[in-house]
């Protein structure tokens, strides 16, 4: 397997949850979110590292944090910046020089399963790039500005995109030169990649692999450890 490195971009606060602290450190029945995030890739042994990007300030809670869940795995925390991608930017900046692959994964998708994780590496081993991501079940409207029905996408053809996103190393850190140089911020990682030209495969991830954001999926999150679900 070519030599692959996780990097958690975990820098965002946790305001929609009701938080003014990091969203990643806050208690999902027990256990700091990123904790039981981190807790999904422990079971592999297709890792080489991992990167954790953390917010400005709070260095040394993260380092607690995971010191004390994983006192014997090298982590290396990174400062992330104002917007996501600057996050990852400094991510990607912070991997071993010989690190052919780079697994991006939400800190707030605490339920990924081991499955989604190792095919996405394969696929990016692969392919350069790939995407876990689920069919969509919902039919998806498209509305204008006045928030009037103007289009009904063909549902067969839609995906609800999760992570991890994985790439080849040198795909990863051209898109993300491309993006700079244009000036554009894009909602992912895998959308950078898929504007410089390069393919994206789609590798079928599940339900469980939801992102904790709303207060809601707190409760979800919470609910599925102690129901034992995942």
């Amino acid at each position: 397997m070519p030599r692959t490195q996780l990097l958690i971009p975990a820098a965002g606060m946790g305001l929609r949850l009701g938080c003014d602290g990091p969203k990643a450190l806050i208690d999902v029945a027990g256990k700091p979110l990123l904790v039981r995030t981190l807790e999904r890739f422990q079971p592999l042994n297709l890792l080489s590292g991992t990167v954790v990007i953390v917010p400005a300030g709070f260095e040394a809670a993260f380092e607690a944090a995971l010191e004390k869940a994983f006192p014997r795995v090298p982590i290396s925390l990174v400062t992330g910046g104002a917007e996501r991608q600057i996050s990852v930017s400094n991510g990607l900046n912070a991997l071993g020089t010989d690190t052919e692959i780079v697994a991006i994964h939400d800190a707030a998708r605490p339920f990924v399963s081991t499955e989604s994780v190792a095919e996405s590496i394969e696929a990016a081993d692969q392919f350069g790039a790939a995407t876990v991501a689920v069919p969509s079940i919902d039919t998806i409207l498209v509305g204008d500005a006045d928030s009037f029905l103007i289009d009904t996408p063909d549902r067969a053809r839609l995906w609800a995109c999760q992570t991890p996103q994985t790439f080849r190393v040198s795909v990863i850190r051209e898109a993300h030169a491309a993006a700079k140089q244009a000036d554009y911020l894009g909602t992912d990682d895998a959308t950078l990649v898929q504007r410089t030209g390069h393919t994206v495969k789609l590798v079928r991830g599940t339900p469980l692999n939801f992102k904790v954001t709303t207060p809601e999926d707190l409760a979800l999150a919470r609910c599925v450890v102690e129901k034992g679900l995942a």
